[in-house]
């Protein structure tokens, strides 16, 4: 096969509230590039993804995402200062830790998917 794979946009539920997703991603610092018909693409520098209006519990206390951030430590800092916990339902955070496989910041979002956030490879 000569063609080569160069991205993938995975589908990432949304949870009951579609808008209330978007506005929670919004403070992670993706930006809506574009919504319609059950559907967002969000960005965030290089990262993309699209967020599905869709409410299934099972599947999103399973889903993990793994995002790449060029200053992990600085990511942290500005998204602790929102107090995401407190202000989105089902929302938790966890701080810099570090594990045998890297630096992590862990967020579970408003659906219940877990977001490692780790320094990007490239950045270190």
């Amino acid at each position: 096969m000569n063609a080569r794979g160069k991205a993938i946009y995975p589908f990432v539920p949304s949870g009951p509230d579609f808008d209330a997703a978007i506005a929670f991603f919004k403070e992670l610092g993706f930006e809506t590039v574009w919504k319609g018909d059950g559907l967002a693409g969000l960005r965030f520098g290089d990262a993309y993804f699209m967020l599905q209006d869709i409410d299934v519990p099972e599947w999103q206390k399973n889903q993990m995402m793994t995002l790449e951030v060029d200053d992990l430590d600085g990511y942290w800092r500005a998204i602790d200062s929102l107090a995401l916990p407190a202000n989105h339902k089902g929302v938790r955070t966890r701080p810099p830790t570090d594990f045998p496989w890297g630096r992590e910041v862990h967020i579970i979002d408003p659906a219940g998917v877990c977001w490692h956030v780790r320094q990007s490879a490239s950045s270190r």
